[in-house]
């Protein structure tokens, strides 16, 4: 029965996950210049679609906010169209809200400029765009669409016959039999005209959508394809290819190879195995790839089971994906990880959660969530700040950047809808972040614009306290896994929490 019952949770698993996993709207903190911004975009659910785009600033420095679109990479990177000035909200000054059309799909960038009593900066946020799904029409409003459409199409049947009816007759005067017999040849003409036309409007746009559903397929996560290699290693690749569909021509589309990806914090797939049903261990590795594009890792010592793989890696144009699968391993035993691997393992995820504050790490010390007592809420941008003590309750003097970090974090719901990796920048990825950065120094606006960058922290020891940006896209029972590098090792505390 226990096996029927994971079964069943893997294919619900499996079947409502949703690229980056279920979580697509951007949250960013950065900086433009002096001023200290915090970055929303609520991405469409349909492209074209349109985007809100919230900016707040720290200080009340900011006088004026303009965002534009543009692609994060290639033609039209660097040139953008006249920005749109953002409304700054009445009631809060500090709080900026402007919408955009979002056109086409693929890696983009929202670019910001600040204005104040400081000077002019400038900001770029990349975003991944995607449909998320057909929006479908409603029976009535598919009916009046329907009979406005074929009444205007043959309404210009007799409009047509009474103009070659009509036409040559003097004021008056009846119109003579060959302009009735004329008038009735066109009218005959205009309705098989006025049918054809209708036909192919009809067949257009079927055509339509059926391209805009499979560029809305194209863009979920990928099937990530799971083979266990001499008992203890995993490879992993995309079950079939990585397609992005060309925005504006038809069925057009371009092969993601794995020899296309870039680099992110130092490695090409960042591979999350979380156990299954209550994700009581998680494991963070970092697989090498083979010459034939499959990404192969050493498992660790763990038991045997089953676990859901999230496997995140981005493409050279900055497009973040997550290949979504799973695994069942016999018991492995193996030596213990290092580098930048790391492995967590606690209590099992309820439905049921009490909202955890505190994370212990192994050595005594504890990762404390600073947070009110007030209920969570779907939806809304949120900061999470944490702090790290040690064992005598004293700020810790020990973190180190962990992947040219502060932090890392890892939101899953319980039901895996939603996985997200986070940073203190937020929820993009730092591989297009660093190609959006790189972008806005080549353009003359950055060169003269003294802004600083959100470049990775640097070696030395790290303040106690770090935070992460981020809402959450639903309701329902949530697990956080942070994650930092204390005295050269890296650490895990988890917090679980139920959002409503």
């Amino acid at each position: 029965m226990r096996n029927l019952l994971t079964g069943l949770f893997l294919i619900l698993a499996t079947t409502v996950a949703f690229a980056h996993v279920g979580s697509a709207d951007v949250y960013y903190e950065g900086d433009a210049g002096p001023y200290h911004l915090f970055v929303t975009v609520r991405l469409p659910q349909v492209i074209p679609g349109i985007s809100e785009i919230q900016v707040r600033s720290v200080s009340p420095d900011v006088q004026t906010v303009h965002v534009v679109i543009l692609r994060l990479t290639g033609p039209g990177s660097n040139l953008p169209s006249i920005p749109d000035l953002a409304q700054r909200s009445k009631i809060d000054p500090q709080f900026f809200v402007s919408n955009l059309w979002f056109m086409e799909y693929g890696a983009l960038q929202v670019r910001i400029t600040a204005e104040g009593s400081k000077g002019k900066a400038e900001l770029s946020v990349p975003v991944a765009s995607f449909p998320r799904q057909p929006l479908p029409m409603s029976r009535w409003l598919r009916g009046l669409g329907a009979f406005v459409l074929i009444f205007l199409t043959l309404s210009m049947v007799p409009i047509v016959g009474g103009v070659v009816r009509e036409i040559s007759v003097p004021p008056g005067e009846a119109p003579q039999a060959s302009n009735k017999r004329r008038s009735r040849t066109a009218i005959v003409s205009a309705l098989i005209v006025a049918v054809a036309c209708l036909c192919w409007t009809r067949a257009w746009w079927i055509a339509e959508a059926d391209t805009y559903e499979r560029s809305v397929n194209l863009l979920k996560p990928p099937r990530a394809e799971t083979t266990l290699l001499e008992g203890r290693r995993l490879a992993i690749r995309p079950a079939g290819k990585l397609m992005v569909p060309v925005a504006g021509k038809k069925n057009l589309t371009y092969e993601i190879k794995m020899d296309d990806l870039i680099p992110d914090h130092g490695h090409l797939m960042h591979l999350f195995l979380i156990a299954l049903p209550g994700m009581e261990r998680m494991w963070h590795l970092h697989p090498n790839r083979a010459p034939d594009g499959t990404f192969v890792s050493n498992l660790p010592t763990m038991p045997a089971g089953q676990y859901q793989v999230f496997g995140d890696i981005v493409d050279k144009n900055g497009f973040p994906w997550t290949l979504v699968g799973n695994l069942e391993t016999p018991q492995i035993e193996s030596p213990a990880l290092t580098g930048d691997d790391s492995s967590w393992e606690g209590a099992r995820l309820t439905a049921s959660v009490s909202q955890t504050k505190v994370g212990q790490l192994p050595d005594g010390a504890r990762i404390v969530w600073e947070r009110d007592d007030g209920p969570l809420l779907a939806n809304v941008p949120t900061e999470f700040k944490f702090r790290v003590e040690e064992k005598d309750g004293l700020p810790s003097r020990k973190l180190e950047p962990y992947m040219g970090m502060a932090a890392h974090a890892q939101v899953v719901c319980s039901d895996l809808s939603v996985f997200a990796h986070l940073h203190p920048a937020g929820s993009v990825s730092m591989a297009a972040l660093d190609l959006a950065q790189a972008g806005l120094m080549a353009s003359s606006s950055a060169h003269t614009s003294g802004m600083s960058m959100d470049m990775p922290v640097s070696s030395a020891l790290l303040p106690p306290t770090f935070s992460f940006p981020y809402g959450f896209p639903h309701p329902g029972a949530y697990r956080i896994f942070v994650q930092i590098k204390r005295s050269g090792q890296v650490q895990t505390a988890a917090f679980d929490v139920n959002v409503r």
